[in-house]
C-alpha cells in the first residue's frame, strides 16, 4: 500500500489533467445539453494511451494498472465526468476481451478498440435484470455455427453510438450458470436500437436499449467456455466500480474547487463567504471526506492489482462509500453557491446531477452492501 505517487503516476495523472483542462473541460456544458457524444475527443484520449489503459501492449495497449486507471479516469473527470465514466465503460468492455478472449479474438478486436476507431459497451442490464443480472432472459440458441439471439438489454451506455457490444446471454438454464459472454457487431442484421433516454444527467453519452430480434452471431465471438459469462460480467464489475468511483471523486473535486473560488467572491453582510466559520468547516468536511474517499479508493485498486483475496470486498466498499461521498461533496458545493448553484452557467448543477446515478450503476450501493454483509457472513463461518 502506498500514501505517495511515485513520479511515474505523477506524470499519468497530469497527463490526464491536462488533457481534461484543455479538451473537455471547455466543452462540457455545451455537450451536456446539446447530448453530444464526444467521439472525437475520447479518440484523442486514446492517442494517448487511454482507449486500453490496463491492456495488454502487444495488442496496442498501455499495460497499465488499475491504480493508474483510477488516476487517469478521476482525472479525466476534473473535466466532465459523463466523459471519463464512458471510456472507462469502454476501457472495461475491452478489458473482458483481453482477460478472457483467445489470442484470435484478442487481435481482431482490441487493436481498433485501443484506438477507439471501435467503441465498445457492456450490455448486461436487462428491463427485468437489473441488480439481480443472474435472472437476465436475452436468450442466445446454438444453431450450427452460430447463435441465434433474442431479448433486451436496457441503459446500456453509448448503445447506437458505439460498434462493439460486449453481451452477457443466456445459452444454458436458469442461474449463472446458464451465462455465456457474446462480442457483437453493432451492425448485426436483427441487432436495433430505441430511443435515446431522456435522462438526469450523463447527457454526454447515449443510453440506450438495445434489441436483438433472430440477430445470428458467430459461435467464433464467444469468450471462454458456455457458462462462465457471470463470471465474466462480475470480474469486469470489480475494476468498473472502482472506475466510476474515481469519476465521482474527479467531478467532486472539481465542485470543491468552484465553491472555493467562489466563496472568495462572494460577499454576505460585509464579510466574504469564507471568513465564516461555520461555512470554513463545511469546506474542510467536503475536502476530509474526499480525501478519505481517495485513499480508500487507492487501497482497493492496490488490491486488485494484487488479485487480493478480499479486492472484491474492498472494489464494493470503495464504491459505495467513494460514490457517496462524491454525490455528498457536490451537492454542498452547490448549497454554498446558493441560488448561483442551481444555475446552468456555473457548472455545478450539472456535476450534482451526473454523480447522482454513479449511486445506482456498476451495482447499487444497496447491493454494494449486500456484498460486504456476505463476505463477511462467510468470514465468520
Amino acid at each position: 500500500m502506498q500514501f505517495a505517487l511515485n513520479e511515474d503516476q505523477v506524470a499519468v495523472r497530469d497527463m490526464a489533467l491536462a488533457f481534461a483542462a484543455e479538451k473537455i473541460a471547455p466543452h462540457a456544458l455545451r455537450w451536456d445539453e446539446e447530448k453530444h457524444f464526444p467521439v472525437d475527443v475520447m479518440r484523442e484520449a486514446a492517442t494517448l494511451g487511454m482507449g486500453g489503459i490496463y491492456i495488454r501492449e502487444d495488442v496496442g495497449g498501455s499495460a497499465m494498472t488499475r491504480f493508474d486507471a483510477a488516476l487517469i479516469f478521476e482525472a479525466l473527470a476534473t473535466g466532465c465526468p459523463t466523459t471519463s465514466a464512458f471510456i472507462s465503460i469502454h476501457n472495461m468492455a475491452s478489458w473482458m476481451i483481453d482477460a478472457f478472449g483467445s489470442d484470435t479474438q484478442r487481435h481482431q478486436w482490441l487493436p481498433k478498440l485501443c484506438t477507439m476507431e471501435l467503441i465498445a459497451s457492456y450490455c448486461l442490464t436487462e428491463p427485468g435484470a437489473g441488480s439481480d443480472a443472474a435472472a437476465l432472459r436475452t436468450r442466445a440458441v446454438r444453431d450450427g455455427d452460430h447463435y441465434v439471439l433474442n431479448g433486451q438489454k436496457q441503459f446500456i451506455s453509448g448503445a447506437g453510438g458505439t460498434d462493439i457490444l460486449v453481451a452477457m446471454v443466456r445459452t444454458g438454464g436458469d442461474g449463472p450458470g446458464g451465462i455465456s459472454t457474446l462480442v457483437i457487431d453493432g451492425k448485426t442484421p436483427g441487432v436495433s436500437f430505441g430511443a435515446n433516454e431522456r435522462k438526469m444527467g450523463w447527457n454526454a453519452q447515449p443510453t440506450r436499449a438495445v434489441m436483438f430480434e433472430n440477430a445470428r452471431v458467430p459461435v467464433a465471438n464467444r469468450l471462454s467456455e458456455e457458462g462462465v459469462g457471470f463470471k465474466i460480467a462480475m470480474a469486469g464489475l470489480d475494476g468498473g466500480r472502482l472506475n466510476i468511483t474515481a469519476c465521482s471523486l474527479g467531478g467532486a473535486q472539481t465542485a470543491l474547487d468552484k465553491a472555493r473560488a467562489y466563496m472568495k467572491e462572494r460577499k454576505a453582510f460585509g464579510k466574504r463567504l469564507d471568513e465564516f466559520q461555520a461555512l470554513q468547516f463545511k469546506l474542510a468536511d467536503m475536502a476530509i471526506e474526499l480525501e478519505a474517499a481517495r485513499t480508500f479508493l487507492w487501497r482497493a485498486a492496490a488490491a486488485l492489482d494484487r488479485k487480493d483475496p478480499d479486492a472484491t470486498m474492498l472494489c464494493a466498499m470503495a464504491k459505495r462509500f467513494g460514490t457517496d461521498v462524491g454525490f455528498e461533496v457536490a451537492n454542498h458545493a452547490l448549497q454554498l453557491h446558493g441560488g448561483y448553484g442551481y444555475l446552468s452557467e456555473y457548472g455545478i448543477e450539472k456535476i450534482v446531477r451526473d454523480l447522482r446515478v454513479h449511486q445506482i450503476l456498476e451495482g447499487t450501493n444497496e447491493i454494494m452492501r449486500l456484498i460486504v454483509a456476505r463476505k463477511l457472513i462467510e468470514g465468520a463461518r
